[in-house]
């Protein structure tokens, strides 16, 4: 893989902070990464997993809607998060306006792809729901998740409550709108979560994210328009 950092049209980081129309500044930086070679590293035991994973709910059309698939994906994030030699020092390093996605390794046949994001305080992603399965792990601090429910009727995110994610706690969900949320470092310390989502390498800025309108916000242009 090469290691150069680019990026993304349609997966953007958001941090908290906000311009003075009241809309969120975004920009997502990726950093690429080697793939370790040796057998015994975590990584290596990770992607090992998550085959057997495949391998087990092979006869599914979609193994992201098997139980025990969710439950091993589940498993290997825990397992991996365990090991303080997952990641190298250099996949810690954050940027200073948005959350930095390092991508660690891509299955050959397209179907994961192994990221650690790192926060630096008062950075959060956009409102969205998925495209893909996908699960993740916080390995070092703490991290905020706001959850939201789908409103068909106005077309747009409500937000129904945040809960505090500490370090080592493990979420799985699979594509559709049944899952929105947004992750955010709301602590004053820098937090990194190790992530996989069900796509290539090359296609983990814009096929994960579906970003979405948020009903506070759309309030809040209504009211701007009224007046």
């Amino acid at each position: 893989m090469s290691h150069d950092t680019y990026p993304s049209t349609a997966d953007r980081a958001t941090a908290l902070h906000m311009h003075s129309s009241g809309l969120p500044q975004s920009r997502e930086a990726a950093h690429l990464k080697a793939e370790p070679a040796c057998a015994s590293h975590p990584l290596t035991r990770l992607r090992d997993a998550l085959d057997a994973a495949f391998e087990q709910s092979a006869d599914a059309a979609d193994p992201s809607q098997c139980a025990a698939f969710a439950l091993a994906v589940r498993a290997a994030l825990a397992e991996a998060a365990a090991d303080p030699a997952l990641l190298a020092p250099a996949q810690h390093g954050g940027a200073a306006d948005a959350y930095r996605r390092h991508l660690l390794a891509a299955d050959p046949h397209g179907r994961y792809a192994i990221a650690a994001l790192v926060w630096m305080p008062g950075q959060a992603s956009p409102v969205h729901a998925h495209q893909t399965w996908c699960g993740y792990v916080v390995l070092k601090g703490a991290l905020a998740e706001s959850l939201y429910d789908w409103d068909d009727a106005q077309q747009c995110a409500r937000e129904t409550r945040t809960h505090p994610r500490a370090s080592g706690a493990v979420s799985f969900v699979r594509a559709g709108r049944g899952a929105i949320h947004r992750l955010g470092n709301a602590s004053g310390s820098p937090a990194i979560s190790l992530h996989i989502y069900g796509v290539a390498g090359a296609r983990i800025g814009t096929h994960v994210n579906d970003l979405l309108q948020v009903a506070d916000m759309l309030d809040r242009i209504a009211e701007q328009a009224i007046g």
